[in-house]
């Protein structure tokens, strides 16, 4: 049987990898791909953080996801 200890562990390991993705892709000037890929990690980290019940991992990455909606709309936004 699997608890929400089991999904938070896989929730977080996964947002792990997509902010390291995201970061290597900035570090590389990829963009707007970084954005999207480390904003989606934040977004697994915020279901672990929820599973988890652990508020500092919700508040730390739910407030990041407005700031990656900036960038996202500002990437694609036509001048």
């Amino acid at each position: 049987m699997t608890t929400s200890t089991d999904h938070s562990k896989k929730f977080k390991w996964a947002g792990t990898v997509f902010v390291l993705t995201g970061i290597l892709l900035t570090n590389l000037n990829i963009y707007p791909a970084n954005i999207l890929i480390h904003g989606l990690g934040a977004v697994f980290w915020t279901v672990a953080g929820y599973l988890a019940k652990d508020k500092a991992i919700m508040t730390n990455f739910s407030l990041q996801l407005p700031l990656f909606v900036v960038g996202l709309v500002n990437a694609f936004a036509i001048n």
